[in-house]
């Protein structure tokens, strides 16, 4: 059976023998089926045909290997993982298939349908294990993280879904202690499940410095066994399906006598050993078996034999006599001890341990509890009641002594009566009785409108009461009644609840009366708000921040991450929480460094700072907020709070913004007043930037979002980076090169997100076409002979100015010589672009390629044309169009030229054609607009002809 593209890694027959699943490398798991009849064997090759043979003299198309006995087909392809699929395993009664692979990711198929019911990814690296408990309660999986994780489940039903089983398959703990320094050179972690389910023998373990097989107890799930022997760390580990006496069973039959389980143990050290759990020494060892490690191992039924198999293509069969090992117990042995953990009672939850029963017991008196008052409830027994000042009324009268009016909120607790049921109820739930097979169990109850409790039925009342005095001496001692108005006065009563508890600043010792006052009056001079500091003796006036350069801000802790971020397909560096984040502007509006000196000290002071990480409370969440702040040459202009710790700032004279570590967006006017509510993103903001009204973000996990602040309005929905991102890795070599990083990102003045790669590579997002657009790459720098290395400006190569009757202001003036220098620091000056001009210099020198460098550079300034033109950049445009021109004429290139001079005329030969949205803003070449990018059309043919025929002349 030849149907994966690639190595398989694994194969698993199910319990009943139906059913065969293999997978692969090839991200796989294919599941095939027994049918009977024939196989139809297709014959590819040739084979021999012996000389005597009647049709010796012909040759025959076929293959050596005899053909199949078993007829097995495909009967599943399933897919769900996104790496190499590196084990399988059923559950003993075959009601799911669970595969894991090097995605990390644990998925679990139904074993009657196969469909996918559920994926796990608890794990941090590679899972290479899997195996299943004998009682069906469990299954563990083994991964490169160094942990062995134990899953509880309940096996589904045929017709079970995935939205079925959303609560089932549950972690029940992780083992890491004695995997923590497991070497991570293995190939497989492939472990094993005793047939009594007392042990799991754990494959690549460690004592101290030497590899070990690790014997892990089941519920308590540590182990202080290890089986020590092994050169090199052991790869896969499988318990004998029967378990072993010390004499035939036809000596005692029927009886449960003593028993011990078989461990075959294989590894990198190409050595086979078989131990016993009743010997602390090895039964066996076998040595250099193979000449490559192994990687399985398979018990047959009987237990006297396995097979085991390398990587080097060894498959090994070894066997024992009977005795060698001990005498094999009858199979329904292995069922008598696993009893105990409740196999064979499907949907039955059995408590393994003394704390879970006496959990399961409290669980079960509430319970019943609770059905007893729905339940009485209902049937209007008379026993149903509420509870009011400890004391129960039956039938909702109220007895005689009680008030006609209660006051509102409280209640006043007395004796409550003692119940007549509670009694009875108690010694009926502690009767023990026998079972036919001897056993000891709880009788059961019959749930009975006997018992008293509250009412899970609406009531005509809107007050929960409630018994207070059973409830402790910490549950509130009032009800709040919402049926009646509240008349309660806060601590300080009427004077408090009008002027408020608000504390007042505190003066200082030496201070007169009314000082204070005098110096918060002087410090709001000139419009300035005083900022107050919250000192050990109140509120006080806070010292002067020093004059001259100020320090580096140090990191007060990392962020804390977004749950998303570990199944995102982009995962951006999240930035370090400061203690303060500060955009600064100078007096033409234009960021500038904050830490000047006083010279050319910033006009405006745009400051987020965060507060230490000390709480206010006991809980480690009460921190003080993040104070924001605005001054203009040290005076303050407004000053605003917000609640989480801010990442990142930027803003202009339009407005400002800053970004929290939530993921939460607060933009301010720049008189300081909240335009706009916060902006809630998936993950936290790695990148903050803005140009004119617009505002950039990108997030932890690629996402792009931009922003209109004056129309309150998104250009295009939110964009990933993923294919600018994934770009790099898609190359030709074996093995796939690393993403590149984002060096710098920023918008032009409409809103068009740019962005500069480590690679060299720099890309702008198109609304129009709702892509991302690659403007500047290596190839280009590489080979063209128009690459500006020399860090000139594009105005440097304008001739003179052309009148234009638009003095609009330049859109994308820049960014295009922008990138450019960023491909040239990334690519040239750090040498990245050694192997690409290699590759030049040796097809410059070939047959065939002569006129590779003069299309190449046609090819580059055809990309800076249509670069400017997308991004609205009027001057670059003229200044790269008149350069191609020039080039084409220079070349003779005929068809270009016409086809040149047709679009730079217009679409006035083209008849009945719908008019494209960017045909009103002049970025069509063939629109009817009068306009090109910013120019007159006949302004720039004028321009083009003459370029043109002075190249002809």
């Amino acid at each position: 059976m030849s149907h994966h593209n690639g190595t398989i890694h694994t194969v698993r027959f199910s319990p009943n023998g139906r059913y065969l699943a293999s997978g692969a490398d090839d991200r796989f798991v294919l599941v095939y089926i027994l049918e009977p009849g024939q196989p139809s064997h297709s014959t590819f090759g040739i084979f021999e045909v012996p000389c005597d043979h009647p049709i010796s003299d012909r040759l025959i198309l076929g293959t050596n290997e005899p053909p199949p006995v078993e007829n097995w087909r495909i009967f599943r392809r399933l897919s769900g993982h996104d790496n190499d699929v590196q084990d399988l395993g059923w559950s003993y009664d075959g009601s799911i298939l669970v595969s894991t692979g090097l995605d990390s990711k644990v998925v679990i198929w139904s074993g009657y349908t196969f469909e996918k019911l559920k994926t796990l990814s608890n794990h941090q690296s590679h899972v290479k294990g899997i195996t299943f408990d004998p009682a069906n309660k469990y299954f563990a999986t083994a991964s490169d993280d160094r942990t062995i994780k134990i899953f509880r489940f309940t096996s589904p039903g045929p017709n079970s879904s995935a939205h079925d089983q959303l609560n089932n398959f549950v972690l029940e703990t992780t083992i890491n202690y004695p995997f923590s320094n497991s070497p991570l050179t293995t190939y497989f972690r492939r472990f094993s499940w005793g047939p009594d389910g007392q042990h799991i023998a754990a494959a690549n373990a460690v004592n101290g410095p030497v590899s070990s097989v690790a014997i892990i107890n089941r519920g308590t799930w540590d182990g202080d066994i290890s089986l020590i022997g092994h050169e090199a760390p052991v790869e896969v580990c499988a318990f004998s399906p029967r378990l072993y006496g010390t004499e035939p069973a036809s000596k005692n039959p029927g009886q449960l006598v003593p028993h011990s389980t078989a461990i075959a143990c294989a590894g990198a050290d190409k050595s086979i050993s078989i131990w016993l759990t009743s010997n602390p020494r090895p039964l066996i060892v076998w040595q250099d078996l193979a000449l490559k490690p192994f990687t399985d191992i398979a018990w047959t039924p009987d237990g006297l034999s396995f097979f085991a198999t390398s990587r080097d293509g060894t498959i090994l069969w070894l066997s024992f006599r009977e005795g060698e090992m001990g005498y094999a117990r009858p199979v329904e042995e292995n069922e008598k001890s696993l009893s105990k953990f409740g196999t064979g009672r499907k949907g039955a939850g059995v408590v393994e341990t003394t704390n879970g029963l006496l959990l399961e017991e409290h669980s079960r008196a509430g319970e019943i509890k609770g059905a007893e008052g729905r339940m009485g409830e209902l049937m209007g027994d008379a026993h149903a009641s509420e509870k009011v000042n400890g004391t129960v009324h039956t039938n909702g009268t109220a007895p005689a002594n009680l008030p006609d009016s209660i006051p509102n909120g409280t209640v006043t607790p007395g004796n409550a009566a003692p119940d007549p049921n509670q009694a009875r109820l108690e010694k009926m739930k502690q009767k023990v009785e026998l079972t036919k097979d001897g056993k000891k169990r709880i009788r059961p109850l019959l749930v009975s409108g006997a018992g008293a409790t509250e009412s899970s039925l609406p009531q005509s009342r809107l007050v929960a009461t409630s018994n207070v005095a059973a409830a402790g001496p910490d549950a509130p001692q009032s009800v709040l009644d919402l049926s009646k108005p509240f008349d309660g006065l806060p601590k300080g009563g009427l004077a408090s609840l009008l002027l408020g508890t608000k504390r007042k600043l505190a003066p200082a010792e030496d201070e007169d009366d009314g000082h204070t006052e005098k110096r918060i009056a002087l410090a709001s001079k000139n419009g300035a708000t005083a900022i107050l500091a919250n000192g050990p003796e109140g509120l006080t006036l806070p010292q002067a921040p020093p004059a001259g350069v100020q320090g580096t801000p140090t990191f007060i802790r990392p962020a804390v991450l977004n749950p998303i971020m570990s199944i995102s397909q982009v995962r951006l560096a999240v930035p370090k929480v400061r203690n303060h984040v500060i955009q600064a502007l100078d007096e033409a509006g234009n960021p500038t460094d904050p830490s000047a000196d006083a010279k050319t000290r910033p006009e405006i002071i745009f400051e987020a700072r965060n507060p230490p990480p000390q709480s206010l409370t006991s809980r480690p969440q009460d921190r003080e907020p993040c104070r924001i702040s605005l001054t203009r040459r040290d005076q303050p202009l407004w000053q605003d709070f917000i609640p989480k710790t801010a990442l990142l700032a930027t803003g202009n004279k339009t407005f400002w913004a800053v970004a929290d570590e939530t993921g939460a967006i607060h933009i301010w006017t720049p008189a300081g007043r909240r335009s706009v509510n916060p902006f809630v993103l998936e993950a936290q903001p790695v990148i903050l930037e803005s140009h004119g009204p617009w505002l950039l973000c990108i997030t932890a996990v690629g996402m792009c979002y931009v922003w209109n602040t004056e129309t309150m309005a998104a250009p295009h929905p939110p964009v990933s980076l993923a294919p600018v991102l994934d770009s790099a890795i898609h190359t030709l070599t074996s093995n796939p090169s690393s993403a590149p990083a984002i060096t710098q990102a920023r918008l032009n003045s409409e809103g068009r997100i740019i962005v500069a790669l480590s690679n060299g590579e720099g890309f702008s997002y198109s609304p129009a076409m709702f892509t991302w657009q690659r403007l500047s790459e290596a190839w280009w720098a590489v080979g063209s002979q128009y690459w500006n290395s020399v860090d000139s400006a594009a105005g440097n190569l304008q001739s003179s100015k052309i009148a234009s009757g638009s003095d609009d202001e330049k859109a994308s003036a820049g960014i295009i010589p922008f990138l450019e220098r960023n491909t040239t620091n990334e690519v040239l000056l750090r040498g990245r672009a050694y192997f690409l001009q290699r590759l030049i210099k040796v097809l410059l020198s070939r047959e065939g390629f002569e006129s590779f460098e003069s299309g190449t550079s046609i090819a580059h300034l055809e990309n800076r044309v249509a670069a400017a033109m997308a991004l609205g950049a009027k001057e670059e445009f003229r200044t790269y169009l008149l350069m191609y021109a020039k080039r084409l004429g220079a070349e003779g290139l005929r068809l270009k030229v016409e086809e040149l001079l047709r679009t730079l005329l217009g679409g006035i030969f083209d008849q009945g054609e719908k008019k494209s949205s960017l045909d009103s803003v002049g970025r069509n070449w063939q629109g009817e607009s009068d306009l090109l990018c910013g120019w007159k059309r006949n302004d720039i043919l004028k321009e083009v002809v003459l370029l043109l025929g002075m190249r002809i002349l």
